[in-house]
Protein backbone atom coordinates (compact mmCIF):
# COMPACT_ATOMS: atom_id res chain seq x y z
CA UNK A 1 0.00 0.00 0.00
CA UNK A 2 1.28 3.46 -0.93
CA UNK A 3 1.27 5.88 2.03
CA UNK A 4 2.24 9.50 2.51
CA UNK A 5 4.56 10.27 5.44
CA UNK A 6 6.77 13.10 6.71
CA UNK A 7 10.44 12.71 5.84
CA UNK A 8 11.32 12.79 9.55
CA UNK A 9 9.27 9.59 9.97
CA UNK A 10 11.60 7.66 7.66
CA UNK A 11 13.47 4.67 9.07
CA UNK A 12 16.00 2.26 7.56
CA UNK A 13 14.05 -0.62 6.07
CA UNK A 14 11.34 1.54 4.52
CA UNK A 15 10.82 1.51 0.77
CA UNK A 16 10.39 4.92 -0.84
CA UNK A 17 7.81 4.75 -3.61
CA UNK A 18 8.19 8.41 -4.63
CA UNK A 19 10.49 11.13 -3.28
CA UNK A 20 7.71 13.59 -4.16
CA UNK A 21 9.83 16.35 -5.66
CA UNK A 22 11.18 17.56 -8.97
CA UNK A 23 14.25 15.83 -10.42
CA UNK A 24 16.38 18.97 -9.88
CA UNK A 25 15.54 18.98 -6.17
CA UNK A 26 17.35 15.81 -5.13
CA UNK A 27 20.72 14.14 -5.80
CA UNK A 28 19.50 10.53 -5.91
CA UNK A 29 19.75 8.27 -8.94
CA UNK A 30 16.14 7.13 -8.61
CA UNK A 31 12.83 8.39 -7.22
CA UNK A 32 12.06 5.06 -5.61
CA UNK A 33 14.40 2.84 -3.59
CA UNK A 34 14.86 1.06 -0.25
CA UNK A 35 16.34 3.09 2.61
CA UNK A 36 19.29 1.21 4.07
CA UNK A 37 20.82 3.72 6.49
CA UNK A 38 20.33 6.97 8.38
CA UNK A 39 22.78 8.79 6.08
CA UNK A 40 20.28 8.45 3.23
CA UNK A 41 17.53 9.82 5.47
CA UNK A 42 19.70 12.82 6.39
CA UNK A 43 20.33 13.45 2.67
CA UNK A 44 16.61 13.37 1.93
CA UNK A 45 15.78 15.82 4.71
CA UNK A 46 18.66 18.16 3.81
CA UNK A 47 17.40 18.18 0.19
CA UNK A 48 14.28 19.96 1.44
CA UNK A 49 11.93 17.00 0.99
CA UNK A 50 9.27 17.38 3.67
CA UNK A 51 6.78 14.68 2.69
CA UNK A 52 7.09 11.59 0.52
CA UNK A 53 5.44 8.26 -0.31
CA UNK A 54 6.40 4.81 0.95
CA UNK A 55 5.29 1.34 -0.18
CA UNK A 56 4.35 -0.60 2.95
CA UNK A 57 4.33 -3.91 1.06
CA UNK A 58 8.03 -3.55 0.16
CA UNK A 59 9.32 -2.21 3.47
CA UNK A 60 8.46 -1.04 6.96
CA UNK A 61 5.12 0.65 7.54
CA UNK A 62 3.78 3.72 9.36
CA UNK A 63 0.48 2.42 10.68
CA UNK A 64 -1.48 5.65 10.98
CA UNK A 65 -0.18 7.28 7.78
CA UNK A 66 -2.68 8.49 5.19
CA UNK A 67 -2.86 6.43 2.00
CA UNK A 68 -1.99 7.93 -1.36
CA UNK A 69 -5.59 7.52 -2.56
CA UNK A 70 -7.05 9.16 0.56
CA UNK A 71 -4.72 12.14 0.28
CA UNK A 72 -5.28 12.68 -3.43
CA UNK A 73 -9.05 12.45 -3.00
CA UNK A 74 -8.68 15.36 -0.56
CA UNK A 75 -6.50 17.30 -3.02
CA UNK A 76 -9.01 16.71 -5.81
CA UNK A 77 -11.85 17.97 -3.62
CA UNK A 78 -9.91 21.09 -2.62
CA UNK A 79 -9.00 21.95 -6.22
CA UNK A 80 -12.55 21.27 -7.40
CA UNK A 81 -13.85 23.61 -4.70
CA UNK A 82 -11.32 26.24 -5.81
CA UNK A 83 -12.50 25.90 -9.42
CA UNK A 84 -16.16 26.21 -8.47
CA UNK A 85 -15.52 29.46 -6.60
CA UNK A 86 -13.34 31.02 -9.31
CA UNK A 87 -15.01 33.80 -11.25
CA UNK A 88 -14.33 33.55 -14.99
CA UNK A 89 -13.02 36.76 -16.51
CA UNK A 90 -14.26 38.04 -19.87
CA UNK A 91 -13.57 35.99 -23.00
CA UNK A 92 -10.29 36.67 -24.86
CA UNK A 93 -10.49 39.05 -27.86
CA UNK A 94 -9.31 36.30 -30.25
CA UNK A 95 -10.45 32.69 -30.47
CA UNK A 96 -8.02 29.80 -30.22
CA UNK A 97 -8.39 29.16 -33.97
CA UNK A 98 -7.76 32.83 -34.83
CA UNK A 99 -4.62 33.03 -32.71
CA UNK A 100 -3.19 29.58 -33.40
CA UNK A 101 -1.38 30.42 -36.64
CA UNK A 102 0.17 33.62 -35.29
CA UNK A 103 1.20 31.80 -32.12
CA UNK A 104 2.98 29.09 -34.16
CA UNK A 105 5.05 31.68 -36.03
CA UNK A 106 5.89 33.63 -32.87
CA UNK A 107 6.80 30.43 -31.01
CA UNK A 108 9.13 29.24 -33.78
CA UNK A 109 10.82 32.64 -34.03
CA UNK A 110 11.22 32.84 -30.24
CA UNK A 111 12.88 29.44 -30.17
CA UNK A 112 15.42 30.55 -32.78
CA UNK A 113 16.16 33.79 -30.90
CA UNK A 114 16.73 31.94 -27.60
CA UNK A 115 18.90 29.33 -29.32
CA UNK A 116 21.16 32.02 -30.80
CA UNK A 117 21.17 33.96 -27.53
CA UNK A 118 22.30 31.01 -25.46
CA UNK A 119 24.88 29.97 -28.04
CA UNK A 120 26.35 33.50 -27.92
CA UNK A 121 26.50 33.43 -24.12
CA UNK A 122 28.18 30.02 -24.15
CA UNK A 123 30.86 31.48 -26.45
CA UNK A 124 31.37 34.41 -24.07
CA UNK A 125 29.67 37.08 -26.17
CA UNK A 126 27.82 40.05 -24.65
CA UNK A 127 24.09 39.56 -24.06
CA UNK A 128 22.20 41.87 -26.45
CA UNK A 129 18.91 43.07 -24.95
CA UNK A 130 17.80 44.68 -28.23
CA UNK A 131 17.49 41.24 -29.84
CA UNK A 132 15.21 39.95 -27.07
CA UNK A 133 12.72 42.76 -26.48
CA UNK A 134 10.76 42.31 -29.76
CA UNK A 135 10.43 38.57 -29.07
CA UNK A 136 9.01 39.20 -25.58
CA UNK A 137 6.62 41.81 -27.00
CA UNK A 138 5.33 39.40 -29.66
CA UNK A 139 4.79 36.64 -27.08
CA UNK A 140 3.03 39.09 -24.76
CA UNK A 141 0.73 40.35 -27.51
CA UNK A 142 -0.20 36.76 -28.39
CA UNK A 143 -0.92 35.94 -24.74
CA UNK A 144 -3.07 39.06 -24.43
CA UNK A 145 -5.09 38.06 -27.51
CA UNK A 146 -5.59 34.45 -26.38
CA UNK A 147 -3.31 32.88 -23.77
CA UNK A 148 -4.37 29.30 -24.52
CA UNK A 149 -3.06 29.32 -28.10
CA UNK A 150 0.57 30.00 -27.16
CA UNK A 151 0.55 28.13 -23.84
CA UNK A 152 -0.92 24.93 -25.31
CA UNK A 153 1.63 25.15 -28.14
CA UNK A 154 4.42 25.43 -25.57
CA UNK A 155 3.59 21.97 -24.22
CA UNK A 156 4.97 20.40 -27.41
CA UNK A 157 8.72 20.07 -26.94
CA UNK A 158 11.65 18.29 -28.53
CA UNK A 159 13.58 16.47 -25.79
CA UNK A 160 16.91 17.51 -27.31
CA UNK A 161 15.89 21.19 -27.41
CA UNK A 162 14.42 21.29 -23.90
CA UNK A 163 16.58 24.08 -22.43
CA UNK A 164 15.65 26.51 -25.23
CA UNK A 165 11.97 25.57 -25.47
CA UNK A 166 11.60 25.59 -21.68
CA UNK A 167 12.81 29.21 -21.64
CA UNK A 168 10.17 30.23 -24.19
CA UNK A 169 7.47 28.37 -22.23
CA UNK A 170 8.44 29.98 -18.92
CA UNK A 171 8.40 33.37 -20.63
CA UNK A 172 4.84 32.80 -21.90
CA UNK A 173 3.60 31.39 -18.60
CA UNK A 174 5.09 34.29 -16.63
CA UNK A 175 3.50 36.79 -19.01
CA UNK A 176 0.09 35.14 -18.53
CA UNK A 177 0.62 34.82 -14.76
CA UNK A 178 1.67 38.48 -14.43
CA UNK A 179 -1.39 39.57 -16.36
CA UNK A 180 -3.56 37.38 -14.10
CA UNK A 181 -1.99 39.20 -11.13
CA UNK A 182 -3.08 42.53 -12.70
CA UNK A 183 0.36 44.04 -13.25
CA UNK A 184 0.77 46.86 -15.79
CA UNK A 185 1.92 45.82 -19.24
CA UNK A 186 5.44 47.24 -18.85
CA UNK A 187 5.85 45.11 -15.72
CA UNK A 188 4.44 42.10 -17.60
CA UNK A 189 7.05 42.63 -20.35
CA UNK A 190 9.86 42.73 -17.77
CA UNK A 191 8.58 39.49 -16.24
CA UNK A 192 8.47 37.90 -19.70
CA UNK A 193 12.07 38.93 -20.31
CA UNK A 194 13.02 37.33 -16.99
CA UNK A 195 11.28 34.13 -18.05
CA UNK A 196 13.16 34.07 -21.34
CA UNK A 197 16.48 34.55 -19.48
CA UNK A 198 15.81 32.57 -16.30
CA UNK A 199 18.06 29.63 -17.28
CA UNK A 200 20.79 31.66 -18.97
CA UNK A 201 23.22 30.52 -16.26
CA UNK A 202 23.01 26.97 -17.65
CA UNK A 203 25.17 28.18 -20.52
CA UNK A 204 27.99 28.43 -17.96
CA UNK A 205 27.45 24.79 -16.91
CA UNK A 206 29.68 22.24 -18.72
CA UNK A 207 27.94 20.41 -21.57
CA UNK A 208 28.63 16.96 -20.15
CA UNK A 209 26.62 17.90 -17.03
CA UNK A 210 23.88 19.97 -18.67
CA UNK A 211 23.08 17.31 -21.28
CA UNK A 212 23.82 14.19 -19.26
CA UNK A 213 21.11 11.64 -20.14
CA UNK A 214 21.16 9.95 -16.73
CA UNK A 215 21.22 11.03 -13.11
CA UNK A 216 23.86 13.45 -11.86
CA UNK A 217 26.51 12.61 -9.29
CA UNK A 218 26.54 14.66 -6.07
CA UNK A 219 29.34 16.88 -7.38
CA UNK A 220 27.61 17.32 -10.76
CA UNK A 221 24.39 18.14 -8.93
CA UNK A 222 26.16 20.98 -7.08
CA UNK A 223 27.50 22.36 -10.37
CA UNK A 224 24.07 22.18 -12.02
CA UNK A 225 22.48 24.05 -9.12
CA UNK A 226 24.99 26.88 -9.58
CA UNK A 227 23.18 28.02 -12.73
CA UNK A 228 20.76 30.30 -10.84
CA UNK A 229 23.55 32.35 -9.23
CA UNK A 230 25.62 32.33 -12.44
CA UNK A 231 22.67 33.64 -14.43
CA UNK A 232 21.86 36.32 -11.87
CA UNK A 233 25.47 37.54 -11.86
CA UNK A 234 25.58 37.59 -15.66
CA UNK A 235 22.42 39.71 -15.88
CA UNK A 236 23.68 42.13 -13.24
CA UNK A 237 26.63 42.84 -15.53
CA UNK A 238 24.40 43.44 -18.57
CA UNK A 239 23.30 47.04 -19.21
CA UNK A 240 19.54 47.64 -19.38
CA UNK A 241 18.35 44.40 -17.75
CA UNK A 242 15.42 45.22 -15.40
CA UNK A 243 15.58 44.21 -11.73
CA UNK A 244 12.53 41.97 -12.19
CA UNK A 245 14.41 39.84 -14.72
CA UNK A 246 17.41 39.58 -12.39
CA UNK A 247 15.15 38.47 -9.52
CA UNK A 248 13.47 35.82 -11.66
CA UNK A 249 16.79 34.43 -12.85
CA UNK A 250 18.37 34.32 -9.41
CA UNK A 251 15.35 33.19 -7.41
CA UNK A 252 13.37 30.70 -9.51
CA UNK A 253 14.77 27.81 -7.43
CA UNK A 254 14.21 29.44 -4.03
CA UNK A 255 11.45 27.98 -1.84
CA UNK A 256 9.36 29.78 0.77
CA UNK A 257 10.41 27.34 3.51
CA UNK A 258 14.09 28.19 2.92
CA UNK A 259 15.04 24.85 1.35
CA UNK A 260 15.78 26.25 -2.12
CA UNK A 261 18.91 27.68 -3.70
CA UNK A 262 21.21 29.54 -4.26
CA UNK A 263 20.61 31.67 -1.14
CA UNK A 264 18.08 29.64 0.88
CA UNK A 265 15.75 32.64 1.02
CA UNK A 266 12.48 32.35 2.96
CA UNK A 267 8.98 33.73 2.44
CA UNK A 268 9.06 37.47 1.71
CA UNK A 269 12.83 37.41 1.31
CA UNK A 270 11.94 36.04 -2.14
CA UNK A 271 10.56 38.70 -4.47
CA UNK A 272 7.01 38.42 -5.80
CA UNK A 273 8.36 37.56 -9.25
CA UNK A 274 10.84 35.08 -7.81
CA UNK A 275 7.93 33.28 -6.14
CA UNK A 276 5.89 33.34 -9.34
CA UNK A 277 8.83 32.08 -11.41
CA UNK A 278 9.38 29.16 -9.03
CA UNK A 279 5.79 27.99 -9.63
CA UNK A 280 5.95 28.45 -13.39
CA UNK A 281 9.37 26.79 -13.74
CA UNK A 282 8.28 23.68 -11.85
CA UNK A 283 4.97 23.43 -13.73
CA UNK A 284 6.64 23.51 -17.12
CA UNK A 285 9.37 21.08 -16.01
CA UNK A 286 6.78 18.62 -14.67
CA UNK A 287 4.72 18.67 -17.86
CA UNK A 288 7.70 18.29 -20.23
CA UNK A 289 9.11 15.02 -21.58
CA UNK A 290 12.83 14.61 -20.98
CA UNK A 291 15.31 11.90 -21.93
CA UNK A 292 15.00 10.45 -18.41
CA UNK A 293 11.59 11.78 -17.37
CA UNK A 294 8.08 11.36 -18.82
CA UNK A 295 6.10 14.55 -18.44
CA UNK A 296 2.94 14.63 -16.33
CA UNK A 297 -0.42 15.68 -17.68
CA UNK A 298 -1.14 19.33 -16.72
CA UNK A 299 -3.95 18.42 -14.32
CA UNK A 300 -1.63 16.08 -12.39
CA UNK A 301 1.12 18.73 -12.33
CA UNK A 302 -1.29 21.34 -10.96
CA UNK A 303 -2.25 18.90 -8.18
CA UNK A 304 1.44 18.47 -7.35
CA UNK A 305 1.91 22.24 -7.14
CA UNK A 306 -1.11 22.46 -4.86
CA UNK A 307 0.33 19.70 -2.65
CA UNK A 308 3.80 21.27 -2.53
CA UNK A 309 2.42 24.73 -1.74
CA UNK A 310 2.10 23.55 1.85
CA UNK A 311 5.86 24.05 2.20
CA UNK A 312 7.62 25.17 -0.96
CA UNK A 313 5.44 27.73 -2.73
CA UNK A 314 3.20 30.67 -1.90
CA UNK A 315 -0.24 28.95 -1.53
CA UNK A 316 -2.27 31.96 -2.72
CA UNK A 317 -0.09 32.33 -5.81
CA UNK A 318 -0.40 28.62 -6.59
CA UNK A 319 -4.18 28.92 -6.42
CA UNK A 320 -4.12 31.93 -8.77
CA UNK A 321 -1.89 29.99 -11.17
CA UNK A 322 -4.18 26.94 -11.12
CA UNK A 323 -7.15 29.14 -11.98
CA UNK A 324 -5.14 30.77 -14.77
CA UNK A 325 -4.15 27.46 -16.39
CA UNK A 326 -7.51 25.82 -15.72
CA UNK A 327 -8.18 22.53 -13.97
CA UNK A 328 -8.39 20.93 -17.41
CA UNK A 329 -6.20 23.13 -19.66
CA UNK A 330 -6.69 23.45 -23.41
CA UNK A 331 -5.18 20.33 -25.01
CA UNK A 332 -6.07 18.01 -22.12
CA UNK A 333 -7.63 14.62 -22.84
CA UNK A 334 -10.60 14.00 -20.56
CA UNK A 335 -13.10 11.23 -19.91
CA UNK A 336 -16.76 12.24 -19.86
CA UNK A 337 -19.60 10.74 -17.83
CA UNK A 338 -21.16 9.58 -21.13
CA UNK A 339 -18.18 7.28 -21.79
CA UNK A 340 -16.60 9.46 -24.45
CA UNK A 341 -13.04 10.79 -24.62
CA UNK A 342 -12.70 14.46 -25.50
CA UNK A 343 -10.03 17.11 -25.98
CA UNK A 344 -10.45 20.43 -24.18
CA UNK A 345 -10.45 23.15 -26.86
CA UNK A 346 -11.71 26.24 -25.00
CA UNK A 347 -11.73 27.22 -21.34
CA UNK A 348 -15.14 27.34 -19.69
CA UNK A 349 -17.14 30.56 -19.91
CA UNK A 350 -18.97 29.87 -16.64
CA UNK A 351 -16.80 27.36 -14.75
CA UNK A 352 -13.28 25.95 -14.93
CA UNK A 353 -14.91 22.52 -14.57
CA UNK A 354 -17.07 22.95 -17.67
CA UNK A 355 -14.94 23.85 -20.72
CA UNK A 356 -15.81 23.37 -24.39
CA UNK A 357 -14.56 19.95 -25.52
CA UNK A 358 -14.16 18.09 -28.81
CA UNK A 359 -15.44 14.49 -28.69
CA UNK A 360 -12.95 12.16 -30.41
CA UNK A 361 -13.36 8.59 -29.08
CA UNK A 362 -16.14 6.29 -27.89
CA UNK A 363 -14.84 4.17 -25.00
CA UNK A 364 -17.84 1.81 -24.96
CA UNK A 365 -17.47 0.93 -28.65
CA UNK A 366 -13.67 1.30 -28.59
CA UNK A 367 -13.35 3.39 -31.74
CA UNK A 368 -12.78 6.93 -32.91
CA UNK A 369 -15.74 9.09 -33.87
CA UNK A 370 -16.12 11.99 -36.27
CA UNK A 371 -15.06 14.88 -33.98
CA UNK A 372 -17.77 17.20 -32.73
CA UNK A 373 -17.85 19.90 -30.06
CA UNK A 374 -19.99 20.27 -26.96
CA UNK A 375 -20.08 23.07 -24.41
CA UNK A 376 -20.12 21.43 -20.98
CA UNK A 377 -21.59 24.60 -19.46
CA UNK A 378 -24.89 23.32 -20.89
CA UNK A 379 -24.59 20.48 -18.34
CA UNK A 380 -25.52 17.79 -20.87
CA UNK A 381 -22.36 15.89 -19.88
CA UNK A 382 -19.48 16.35 -17.45
CA UNK A 383 -15.81 15.51 -16.97
CA UNK A 384 -15.08 12.56 -14.71
CA UNK A 385 -11.28 12.71 -14.87
CA UNK A 386 -8.32 13.56 -17.06
CA UNK A 387 -6.75 10.76 -19.11
CA UNK A 388 -3.24 9.95 -20.29
CA UNK A 389 -3.06 10.49 -24.08
CA UNK A 390 -0.22 7.95 -24.21
CA UNK A 391 -2.44 5.24 -22.71
CA UNK A 392 -5.01 5.75 -25.48
CA UNK A 393 -2.47 6.43 -28.28
CA UNK A 394 -4.17 9.76 -28.88
CA UNK A 395 -2.36 13.02 -29.61
CA UNK A 396 -4.79 15.72 -28.40
CA UNK A 397 -3.06 18.38 -30.50
CA UNK A 398 -4.13 16.53 -33.68
CA UNK A 399 -7.68 17.60 -32.80
CA UNK A 400 -7.15 21.28 -31.95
Amino acid sequence: MIKRIRSDQLLPGMFIHDLNCGWMDHPFAFNSFKVNDTKTIDQIISSGIRELYIDSEKGLDVADAQTHDEFHAEIHQQITSLAEKHEIKSSPPSSLVQEAQQAKVIHADAHKVVHHLMSDVRMGKQLELAKLSPTVEHITDSIFRNKDAFISLSRIKNKDEYTFQHSVSVCALLVAFSREMDFDKDVVLNAGLGGLLHDIGKMKVPDHILNKPGSLSESEFVVMKSHAALGRDLLRQTPGIPDIAVSITGQHHERVDGTGYPDKLKKDEISTFGQMAAIVDVYDALTSDRVYHKGMEPTAALKKLFEWSKFHFNPEMVQRFICLIGIYPVGSLVKLESGMLAVVITAGTESLLRPVVRIVFDIKRNHFVTPYDIDLSNKLDQIIQYESPHSWSINPFDFI
